[in-house]
């Protein structure tokens, strides 16, 4: 450890901070650590007290639940309660967000977002290029339009298919006159104009004149693609004769590009599993790779040596013949870590490790400024820093990290509120106080969005004494989990963020079920969200077309003009079963899903440090699992223990059975380590501590165990 004033810094990423990220940055080395040092202090007694508020308020609603568990809730009475000890905060008068200088793709452009895990630099720079993508590779690779495909051979059949739906789609997204997309046969660069022909006219017209923007052409004039808008958001039909696709198309229609993944997260948190600082220094590498534009990856894929790079942008010639530019890239925001988290890499004076969530802020930040001496393929067009901070419990922790933001930009002499936040509205205490959480950080705020997965694990755990808690998919039908993405919207609305910030929907878990995406996910741009997640660079394509059919600006007056909002009564509701009795077959079926599910991740977690991947679930379909699917799994068992709804023998027997069933799915993974059987399995032993200590764990957080576990793997086989 190299000491540097009242820290002590981990000798790796002490190198790394000074020899790569300081590098062409104009900042002096020592003041940037007596910086980092004077920022510890002052800032990490303060995270502690914060998280001894947590703790103590969940002391009090335990207790409170537990002397009045003879009678069911009053919900005025608890309502009561809860402002008495200040977990509902007064609400102040209405006020508008004055966050500034905030890019298109957060503030007027709606569509699709990534989250990816940035220790794995293959898949974060596919959710960066994910910018573009193919309609036509979407269409054939999923099951949008039926069954996958099987095999390599091309399916002519499908093909045909695929290019009907795709022009029946320009049908609806750039009409024309009086003629459909697949009659045409000549799209034509003449006299610096496109021409667009058929066999019944020689010249076709847009309905929309102002939806063709522009085209690019070779060198030798040879036109290579038209490019059409529509809210805000832009298509890029390919012309090419020789392509093999193209060659075969009355237009010579190679294919179709929509503009898709607008904004990706490159997320530290959730989807990764980094417990010391080899592996945070992997994560700030991975950033600095990103943000200078330099990152590459190298693998095989078909026994072939593939290398991904980083797109540039696009320039292209508009319909006034002058040269303009389409970002080739999604905007990346960096997600720190939350407030409870401490971490190895950087001790204190008193040898007490310090809280992730500061040092992740001051080095991504330090990281981000590279951004601003490109003089192309930027990231921010107006020098701001985009940082999610997750799992913020009310007012005063968005506080904290808006006072934090600003003294890291003293550090590195930046102007006030460079750094823009994300508050995920994901735990009780924020969805509650929203209106407040976003007054803390209103020059900042550049983002809010819900989570079913870790808000649901907070309700359980919150109010663990209260009683037994619904079955997982019932909770989704529960008048808390209405109000809360109601309110999120609303709210954000009344705060002033249409036209400013990203008001977002969560996570479709299911990437090979696209087409039930197609079917459900459109209900998030009706919702008035103007982003909402995806698992993956093909499903932000299928999902960008539902923001082609719902103007959500159109949407967000609506819901502004008729101020209609959830219920805050409906919000506290607690979602417990109430006389409800089970089946045995379906507590069975419950208590085997959920265990599965936390083995099936944890495991790869544990021996692989996997963050996030596809798992298999009980029923064979893939689901993109991280620590908030593990959260929700976990406290939904640690709360049927608690009420008796099943005993803990009862568990550790279904954790074993589902240990030889996610032990099968997996044969086929050399890597893997079997769990049943295995008495050593440090991966079997997170698990049921997930469950067996989940009642105890700070927020019902999976953190603490999972990164305990993963230190005990990597010691015990280095």
């Amino acid at each position: 450890m190299i000491q540097k004033k009242n820290i002590k810094i981990n000798e790796k990423l002490y190198n790394f901070i000074n020899n790569e990220a300081l590098k062409g940055i104009e900042i002096d080395e020592e003041i940037f650590w007596n910086g980092f040092s004077d920022i510890v202090d002052t800032y990490y007694p303060k995270n502690v007290a914060l998280l001894a508020k947590r703790n103590n308020l969940q002391n009090q609603i335990n207790n409170w639940h537990k002397e009045n568990k003879s009678r069911d809730t009053d919900l005025d009475e608890y309502k009561s309660f809860l402002k008495e000890i200040n977990y509902i905060v007064d609400e102040g008068p209405d006020f508008k967000i004055t966050t500034s200088n905030v890019d298109e793709e957060i503030s007027t452009i709606c569509g699709p977002q990534l989250v990816v895990p940035i220790t794995n630099a293959r898949f974060a720079i596919n959710a960066v290029n994910a910018r573009w993508g193919s309609l036509y590779d979407a269409l054939y690779g999923t099951d949008a339009l039926g069954e996958v495909p099987q095999g390599n051979s091309y399916d002519p059949e499908r093909g045909n298919k695929v290019v009907g739906f795709a022009k029946s789609h320009l049908d609806k997204f750039a009409p024309l006159e009086n003629i459909k997309w697949s009659e045409i046969n000549k799209i034509e660069l003449q006299d610096n104009k496109i021409i667009l022909g058929s066999i019944k006219e020689n010249s076709v017209n847009f309905v929309n004149k102002n939806q063709l923007i522009g085209w690019r052409s070779s060198k030798d004039g040879q036109l290579l693609e038209i490019i059409l808008l529509k809210n805000n958001l832009h298509c890029r039909i390919l012309i090419n004769e020789n392509d093999a696709i193209g060659k075969n198309d009355p237009a010579n229609i190679s294919d179709i590009l929509l503009e898709s993944a607008i904004s990706s997260i490159l997320d530290c948190e959730d989807s990764v599993a980094t417990v010391d600082a080899d592996d945070k220094i992997l994560a700030y590498q991975n950033w600095l790779g990103l943000t200078k534009g330099d990152l590459e990856a190298e693998f095989l894929k078909n026994n072939k040596a593939v290398k991904r790079v980083l797109n540039k942008d696009i320039i292209y010639t508009s319909t006034n013949q002058k040269d303009q530019i389409l970002k080739g890239r999604s905007l990346m925001l960096i997600r720190n870590v939350g407030h409870l988290m401490t971490t190895p890499a950087i001790l204190t004076k008193n040898n007490d490790e310090i809280g992730e969530g500061i040092m992740d802020a001051i080095i991504t930040t330090l990281i981000a400024t590279h951004d601003f001496k490109k003089s192309e393929n930027r990231n921010s067009n107006y020098n701001s820093i985009y940082i999610v901070k997750p799992k913020m419990h009310g007012p005063e922790e968005v506080e904290f990290t808006d006072q934090l933001f600003s003294q890291i930009e003293k550090l590195l002499d930046l102007p006030n509120s460079t750094i823009k936040i994300g508050i995920m509205d994901e735990e009780r205490r924020t969805s509650i106080n929203l209106k407040e959480c976003i007054r803390a950080a209103q020059s900042r705020v550049a983002f809010i969005n819900t989570g079913f997965l870790d808000r649901t694990g907070d309700e359980i755990h919150t109010a663990m004494q209260a009683g037994s808690f619904l079955k997982k998919a019932d909770m989704k039908n529960a008048p808390w989990i209405s109000s809360y993405e109601k309110r999120n919207v609303s709210i954000g609305l009344e705060c002033g963020l249409k036209g400013k910030a990203q008001i977002g929907k969560g996570m479709w878990a299911m990437p090979d079920l696209m087409a039930e995406m197609m079917k459900q996910k459109i209900g998030h741009p009706k919702s008035g969200a103007n982003c909402a997640w995806v698992p993956s660079p093909t499903a932000a394509t299928l999902h960008a077309l539902h923001y082609h059919e719902v103007n959500v600006k159109e949407v967000q007056e609506g819901i502004i003009s008729s101020g209609s909002t959830g219920s805050l009564d409906d919000l506290i509701t607690l979602p417990l079963l109430k006389g409800i009795n089970l089946s045995e077959d379906e507590i069975t079926r419950e208590v085997e899903n959920n265990a599965q599910g936390i083995l099936g991740y944890v495991v790869r977690w544990i021996d692989q440090g996997i963050g996030c991947s596809k798992v298999p679930d009980i029923n064979n379909i893939g689901l993109m699992e991280d620590r908030a699917t593990c959260r929700i799994s976990s406290q939904a068992l640690a709360n049927w223990i608690e009420h008796g709804i099943i005993s803990k023998e009862q568990i550790l027997i279904v954790l074993k059975k589902m240990a030889k069933v996610v032990d099968d799915q997996n044969a086929d993974d050399k890597n893997y380590i079997p769990m049943s059987e295995n008495e050593d399995s440090i991966a079997f032993k997170a698990a049921r501590d997930l469950v067996f200590e989940g009642k105890n764990q700070p927020s019902g957080y999976t953190e603490p165990i999972l990164h305990r576990r993963r230190l005990e793997f990597k010691l015990k086989n280095n």
